[in-house]
């Protein structure tokens, strides 16, 4: 594998480098540099100032909107939009449901929506846990069952990510129940405005609004919201979650991450000496930075066969996992860095309106993000499929053990 960047490839970089400079909305990066949370609003400006570039969907084929970037265009992206501390791109539209739509959705469903994903218009959430199914998602119980023209939506999802921001969500529903959990499970999209539809806020111990429940009572959704056919569900979100898992890694972030850490480490005294200095903390930093380049190489294993024709596959299990670890194991540094400012920090975040309150209000930004990012990386173990769950899949479908 070369990982040499040709001539062309870092003359891209410089490109995406000074749009986030010079182009890109500058308060959205101030407000992630003070550790405040950004609205819906803020997020909607974001993504369309990467679609305003032609760069919102670069995973996308190009007769969709997307770029049509090569495997190393995309990861030099990512980079720089990591690099410049822009927030990552909202992923329930533009890379989870938007693929599912493309290469499973009728020709009028994708002239109905991905125009729109493409321009931020809408938001989605994404639908699939449930209070008795999480990690055994093949359990799940919300039902659909048909109406005519139309399907009648009853149950619960919860954990979902941004379900007060969303217009749509993409729901898993049982549509038949047959021998094997996994059949008679059906794709639907549903509009969040329906009369039924239900938002209840789940306020984590970060003291920030990610998630919720979203129940459904009685709620009416036509059949051709319906992505492929009935009962084929599982295999679409089998699909999308290729996705989803091999979008975790996250590298330059995490290395902006250890650079900013050994930055504050070489500032910060402890007993009169550089944080930098004790042998203790420099030995957990330097085992944590190999373990990210091993993750990095096993990411960029993944493109180049990606690059090369072939599909993430079961192989994506091992970046989830290993991308969890690796995150964890860096907000664990920073905590211990952040030491009693970051717990003030997070208690008066918790007891005051953060976007409300005045700038700087909270300075130094750091105690705030460090605590807020460990709390947040607790739940990496679970969301997208628990490490459990993916040692199981790797052991059975890549490593053939049983």
């Amino acid at each position: 594998m070369d990982l040499r960047y040709s001539d062309a490839e870092r003359a891209f970089a410089d490109e995406v480098r000074n749009f986030f400079q010079n182009e890109y909305p500058q308060d959205i990066l101030d407000k992630r540099r003070r550790g405040q949370s950004l609205s819906k609003e803020d997020l909607q400006r974001s993504e369309r100032a990467l679609s305003d570039r032609g760069w919102l969907a670069a995973n996308w084929p190009p007769e969709y909107g997307g770029t049509g970037w090569n495997v190393t265009e995309k990861y030099l992206f990512d980079e720089e939009l990591e690099r410049a501390g822009a927030p990552p791109i909202v992923p329930m539209g533009v890379i989870y449901v938007a693929p599912v739509l493309y290469t499973f959705g009728s020709e009028e469903q994708k002239r109905r929506f991905l125009p729109d994903i493409l321009r931020a218009n809408t938001f989605w959430a994404q639908g699939y846990s449930e209070p008795g199914a999480g990690s055994d998602l093949a359990g799940l119980e919300c039902r659909a069952d048909p109406d005519g023209d139309d399907y009648i939506v009853n149950g619960t999802k919860t954990w979902t990510s941004q379900a007060h921001f969303a217009d749509w969500i993409f729901c898993l529903v049982r549509t038949s129940r047959e021998e094997r959990k996994q059949q008679g499970i059906t794709f639907l999209m549903i509009d969040m405005n329906t009369p039924g539809v239900r938002v209840e806020p789940i306020i984590t111990v970060d003291g920030g609004h990610h998630l919720n429940t979203v129940s459904f009572t009685d709620v009416r959704v036509p059949q051709s919201n319906r992505v492929g056919e009935e009962g084929k569900g599982w295999s679409y979100a089998k699909y999308l979650l290729t996705h989803e898992r091999t979008s975790y890694a996250h590298i330059a972030g995490k290395k902006e991450q250890m650079r900013k850490l050994e930055e504050f480490a070489r500032a910060t005294e402890s007993g009169g000496t550089a944080l930098w200095d004790d042998v203790e903390f420099r030995r957990r930093y330097d085992a944590v930075a190999v373990e990210l380049t091993t993750l990095e190489f096993t990411t960029l294993r993944t493109l180049a066969a990606v690059a090369t024709g072939g599909a993430p596959g079961n192989e994506s299990s091992i970046l989830k996992v290993r991308s969890t670890e690796v995150a964890q194991a860096i907000t664990e540094l920073w905590v211990e860095a952040s030491g009693y400012p970051g717990l003030r920090a997070v208690r008066d975040r918790s007891q005051a309106d953060w976007n409300g309150g005045p700038e700087g209000a909270f300075a130094p930004a750091w105690p705030v993000t460090a605590v807020a990012d460990y709390f947040f990386t607790r739940a990496q173990s679970i969301y997208g499929g628990t490490n459990e769950i993916q040692k199981n899949v790797i052991a059975k479908q890549v490593l053939g053990l049983e």
